[in-house]
Order: structure tokens, then C-alpha cells, then sequence
């Protein structure tokens, strides 16, 4: 019987036709309304949900249209002698580079504000246009367009930071002052600043190459900062590092001072001349506390250097060069 019932449903099965009229008008057809209460309630929770998703798009829209809005309110004309200057935040420009800036201003409007922060004073703390502002006192202009900004005390460096770090002209030197100014003012590591900028750490460590110049060499630089760059950098860090402290300073003196002396140059000024006869130097030991450097521990020709990192005080190498002295006596006593 049940073989019989196949049959007749197979049978009945082959005789219906579907053309593409049908299946066009199928398509065409809206969707049936739900009958259970299981089924009407997925449709209201998908309904639901897609609202949900509008919504949030509107309210981001909106967001961001506000901000753009606050923007252009903030924009305004203040008077030159209403601002105050920072010391330390001014990008360097080469006179060439002022003299195109200033012959653009003089011709055209100011297409970017400079960013200012209200004082409790009523005056203006210039954050961010340091050239620019200097161009229209030049100028003999009274105002200038500006954005003023809120922002804390500890979080304008920052600011001021990044709006110098972004600009395409900035010299590496100037970008490894500014970290190094950053870390001192908040207290983070070179990393910590990386990360919340948005900075890689390899350029990071590229750029913090300078911290193994002479202190000397570092002044003369910051005269003309674009003439060093961070690899040349290196090259002499590690010449000092080897004991050539004075040529890596004549070579950065006379790299600032002549235009026509290119880094190559000043890095073959700074080695030493004499490379048969010179002292060969066994390469330097660092000593780290955690991840920072502590000092670098080097031998040449029987005498020993310590060269500690920045971050050590005078004081605090003194007293490192007296437990030097005390553990030697030390251990010289015990062979007596």
C-alpha cells in the first residue's frame, strides 16, 4: 500500500509545471506576514534592530557635524597683542623657508588659524601657528584668524606636540627635542608617548638617536636643527660613544656653520684620521634599568668610560664614580 501511495504522489509530483511567469510573480509578491507569535516577534525584533543601527548613524553624523560647527565657531579674529608665547614650541624655519611663507601671507588670506588657548587672564597661550603669527606681526597686521581651543594644563604640551609632530617639514632633531621636552613635562618613557600618539617605536628609537650627542654638539644644532638627520645622527653617537666627543662637536660646529658641508662629510670630519696607530676599542657594554638605558661602559687603551644616559643627574654620576672607586679598593684589599 505504501509503495502504491508513492506512486500516485509521484506521479502527481511530475504533472505540475512551473514556466518563469510563475516564478517572476513569486518573486514580485511580498513576503506573508508572520501567523505564529514566535514569527511576528523576530520581525519586530529585526525591525528593532535596524532602527537601533539608524539611529546610531544619525547620532554619529550628528556628533561630528557639532564638532565641525564648534570649530568654526571658535574661529576668530584676535588681536597680535593679546597672545603670548611659549618658549621652546616655535617650529625653526630657514630664512628661505620664512621669506616663502611670509611672500605667500603677504598675497594671500590665511588659510589655516593659528590654535590659541584662553588664559585666566583674558589673554591668549599660542599653541600651535608660532611662524605664522610672527609673519603678520611682520606684516604690520593687527589680528589674526585663530582657533581657541579648552584644554588642561597638563594635556597643551601634547596638543602643541602633535601639531608640530604632524607638519612634514619638521627636522628630526626638532621631533627628538620635542620628545624629549614631552617626556620631562609628563613624566612618560619615549614609549609611552609613542603609543598614545599613534608614533611608531622604530621610528621612535630612530629619531632618539641624537641623545648620544655631546651636549655641546646637541646647542650648536638646535641653531639650524634641519641640517642634522637622525641616521647621520647615529653615525656620530657612536663616534663619540668612542671616545671622539671633541671631532663629533667640530663636526656638527662646522656642519651649522657651512651650508656647503654635507652630514656624509661631517661624519668622516668627526673619525679619527690616524686609523692604523689609533687605539682599537672594544665595543661598549649598556647597562639598562628595566627598558632605559642607564650608561654605556667602554675600553680603549686601557682606560675606562662610563657615559651615562641624560636622565642622570650630576650628582647622581658623582655618586656612582665614588662606589666605582670603593668597590675597586674593595676587591684590591681582598688581594692583599
Amino acid at each position: 500500500m505504501a509503495n502504491g501511495l508513492k506512486k500516485r504522489f509521484a506521479s502527481a509530483a511530475a504533472s505540475i509545471k512551473v514556466t518563469p511567469e510563475d516564478i517572476a510573480a513569486a518573486d514580485a509578491a511580498p513576503p506573508s506576514a508572520p501567523r505564529t507569535a514566535p514569527g511576528q516577534m523576530m520581525v519586530m525584533q529585526g525591525a528593532l534592530q535596524n532602527a537601533e543601527a539608524d539611529i546610531e548613524r544619525l547620532q554619529a553624523q550628528l556628533k561630528a557635524t557639532t564638532a565641525q560647527l564648534e570649530n568654526v565657531k571658535a574661529s576668530m579674529h584676535i588681536s597680535l597683542d593679546s597672545i603670548d608665547e611659549v618658549e621652546g614650541r616655535r617650529r625653526k624655519l630657514t630664512p628661505e623657508e620664512y621669506g616663502e611663507l611670509k611672500e605667500n601671507l603677504g598675497r594671500h588670506p590665511l588659510g589655516q588659524p593659528i590654535t590659541v588657548r584662553r588664559k585666566a587672564n583674558g589673554r591668549y597661550e599660542l599653541v600651535a601657528g608660532h611662524n605664522r603669527t610672527a609673519v603678520f606681526r611682520d606684516l604690520g597686521r593687527t589680528s589674526i584668524p585663530a582657533f581657541v581651543i579648552e584644554v588642561a594644563d597638563d594635556q597643551v604640551e601634547m596638543v602643541a606636540f602633535l601639531s608640530n609632530l604632524l607638519s612634514p617639514a619638521l627636522s628630526d632633531f626638532e621631533k627628538y627635542w620635542n620628545f624629549k621636552k614631552l617626556a620631562l613635562i609628563s613624566g612618560l618613557t619615549h614609549a609611552a608617548i609613542a603609543d598614545s600618539t599613534g608614533i611608531s617605536r622604530p621610528h621612535v628609537t630612530r629619531i632618539m638617536q641624537f641623545d648620544g650627542l655631546p651636549e655641546a654638539a646637541l646647542n650648536l644644532l638646535s641653531q639650524k636643527p634641519a641640517r642634522l638627520g637622525a641616521n647621520a645622527a647615529l653615525k656620530l653617537a657612536k663616534l663619540a660613544q668612542e671616545g671622539h666627543e671633541a671631532n663629533v662637536t667640530e663636526a656638527v660646529k662646522k656642519l651649522v656653520a657651512d651650508d656647503s658641508v654635507t652630514q656624509e662629510q661631517a661624519v668622516a670630519l668627526a673619525a679619527p684620521k690616524d686609523t692604523k696607530n689609533a687605539p682599537t676599542a672594544a665595543p661598549a657594554e649598556t647597562v639598562r634599568f628595566g627598558k632605559q638605558k642607564f650608561c654605556d661602559i667602554s675600553i680603549r687603551n686601557k682606560v675606562i668610560g662610563v657615559r651615562f644616559a641624560k636622565s642622570v643627574s650630576d650628582d647622581d654620576a658623582a655618586a656612582w664614580a665614588k662606589k666605582f672607586a670603593e668597590f675597586m679598593k674593595a676587591e684590591l684589599a681582598k688581594n692583599a
